[in-house]
């Protein structure tokens, strides 16, 4: 299992350094086609968070223990909400929408831009390590392609705002290995975390899907409707959800 967990967490930082190779050589993407992939993307989490993270605590767990369920996936809105309101938001930082959010009026720009990475990396990578489960890889290996997927345009968001800011090639590449390593050291910390009990396993299975749901709402679907393509947007996302369907169906 400690295996495959390593070749998860693998391929997350992979794809990740792949969308900050493809952000280092093409700056920036059409809003065309980065809306239609972010849709597509956001349907692959939404059908991981459901079946693979959310379904599996509820099969586990007796009606009357639901409420742990939802605990978890309130937990896990509630941290990535916080988040979101302590640092700058990504997309605003590299210049593709308006949003502002709190965090947005720092002084040190750079410092907070590969702060708020490193905070929504973490438990990213937390979510998959805890789905990593001997029982039910089939989910593990679902939501584990999801993320993969949704890295590599982010990725590319964490080198276009560093590159328009004067930052080196060196050192954008330099702090994209370090946002892909912290996302794998997540991996691990999930994988440890889910395995201490399996009587939390429900309310963290929650957490995951609760946090993965939370982006999907407040990041990645306004993101894409935001530059007049919601229709091929919304396309790509049915076609994400069907796809990652599909996955689930060959591996399980």
């Amino acid at each position: 299992m400690i295996e495959k967990v390593l070749i998860g967490a693998a391929g997350l930082g992979i794809a990740s350094l792949a969308g900050s190779f493809i952000g280092l050589l093409i700056k920036k993407i059409p809003h065309r086609w980065n809306d239609i992939f972010m849709g597509f993307c956001a349907g692959t989490m939404l059908a991981a968070a459901i079946v693979g993270l959310i379904a599996p605590a509820v099969a586990m767990t007796e009606p009357a223990g639901w409420w742990q369920i939802v605990i978890g996936v309130a937990a896990g809105v509630a941290l990535i909400s916080l988040l979101d309101y302590a640092t700058p938001h990504l997309h605003h930082l590299t210049g593709l929408d308006s949003e502002k959010h709190h965090g947005d009026m720092a002084v040190n720009r750079i410092l907070l831009f590969v702060i708020a990475i490193a905070l929504h990396k973490l438990p990213e990578g937390m979510a998959t390590g805890i789905v990593y489960d001997e029982n039910n890889l089939s989910n593990a290996y679902a939501v584990t392609i999801s993320i993969a997927l949704q890295n590599i345009p982010e990725g590319m968001v964490v080198v276009t705002p560093l590159l328009m800011i004067g930052v080196g090639y060196g050192r954008a590449l330099a702090i994209s290995i370090a946002v892909a390593l912290l996302e794998m050291l997540g991996v691990g910390l999930g994988f440890i975390l889910g395995g201490i009990s399996g009587v939390f396993l429900p309310a963290l299975l929650g957490m995951a899907g609760g946090a993965m749901l939370y982006v999907i709402s407040d990041e990645m679907i306004p993101e894409t409707h935001a530059h007049g393509f919601e229709k091929p947007a919304t396309y790509a996302l049915v076609a994400g959800v069907l796809t990652m369907l599909f996955i689930e169906s060959c591996t399980s």
